[in-house]
């Protein structure tokens, strides 16, 4: 027990260090300087898959302490500032709608659930049909609908509102904000012909010459970030809208932070916290499902302007910097790789 002491007092500075780096006004500026690729990046996510007795004692999972501590003081630091919201009546009127729109509720288990799309939203969506019987099982094929046989906190009375923020558990996943961005890409231009049709045809048309002709289904991810960044962030669809925009963590104080990294362990810890029954449990990754893998993410950065990726991290800086993601790294060494 005493190593183990040990081992986390020795991750922890640097930790902290990180946190607070990331948090601060100064970040862009140490990134353009090179400052921060002297810094070593906050221990990786620890993969999903572990049983809670095995995760106890393994590095991973004092990995996964230290990330979590990490992560609450550097939330801590930053909505303890008097600028920073106390509560969703302190936000703005559009911003509370989007917050209060976006969470989830169940009277049953006496939770609330923050759905942030493009991090396993559509499965939490499942589980809580099923916890209400409104659908049979979580492994129920075909199309998901988003809206029907849920609760959504907005949809109440200002009274019922603030005694279930109050009251109530509450969670949200989160994911690494360029692997949630890339992800919502590939999956809106690449399959979705409303989005094609509603935004790719309207990109195309911005940012690309004698693009008249396109059906909107040949965005590139290049373009697509330029629309980002000249996009005004409380306008944003929401499967790339920032995190913080969506949930807004300084005016709602989650109780659990999942992670899309480590989606099984973290739904399961949910699940329990809860005490759904012991016949619910969180959906299985689809076979038909094509993740974004290291490789991935890899090949769309380096093939990306670094100026464009530059000057979009202001709008997600928080996303980074709130969860513990490390900054993608885009230098020359890294891509030539």
């Amino acid at each position: 027990a005493r190593s183990r002491a040990a081992a986390g007092a020795a991750l922890l500075p640097s930790m902290l260090m990180f946190g607070v780096i990331l948090a601060s006004s100064g970040l862009l500026l140490m990134i353009e300087r090179g400052i921060l690729a002297q810094m070593g990046p906050p221990p990786p996510h620890p993969p999903a898959g572990l049983s809670r007795r095995q995760g106890r004692d393994s590095a991973a999972e004092l990995e996964l302490e230290v990330l979590r501590d990490t992560r609450n003081r550097t939330i801590r630091a930053l909505c303890g500032q008097r600028s920073m919201p106390r509560s969703v009546w302190e936000l703005p009127a559009g911003q509370r709608r989007t917050v209060l729109r976006h969470l989830l509720v169940s009277d049953k288990y006496r939770f609330l659930y923050c759905y942030v799309p493009k991090v396993a939203c559509s499965n939490w969506k499942r589980v809580l049909k099923v916890l209400h019987g409104a659908l049979r099982s979580v492994d129920v094929k075909g199309r998901m609908d988003h809206t029907s046989d849920l609760v959504f906190l907005g949809d109440m009375t200002p009274e019922e509102i603030s005694y279930r923020l109050k009251h109530y558990y509450k969670f949200i996943f989160v994911r690494n904000p360029m692997e949630r961005l890339l992800s919502a890409y590939r999956n809106k231009f690449g399959e979705i012909k409303e989005y094609q049709q509603k935004y790719g045809v309207e990109i195309i048309r911005r940012y690309r010459k004698n693009g008249g002709s396109s059906a909107g289904d040949d965005v590139s991810f290049s373009e697509f970030l330029q629309y980002l960044l000249d996009e005004d962030v409380e306008r944003m669809n929401e499967h790339w809208m920032p995190i913080y925009n969506l949930c807004q963590p300084c005016a709602v104080r989650y109780d659990f932070i999942g992670s899309y990294e480590r989606l099984q362990a973290d739904a399961s810890h949910v699940l329990e916290r809860i005490q759904s029954p012991s016949s619910v449990r969180f959906p299985q990754r689809q076979a038909w499902y094509k993740p974004v893998t290291a490789a991935t993410l890899h090949y769309y950065l380096c093939n990306t302007p670094r100026r464009l990726i530059q000057e979009l991290l202001p709008k997600y800086i928080l996303d980074f910097s709130l969860f513990a993601y490390p900054l993608p790294n885009i230098s020359s060494e890294f891509c030539r790789q």
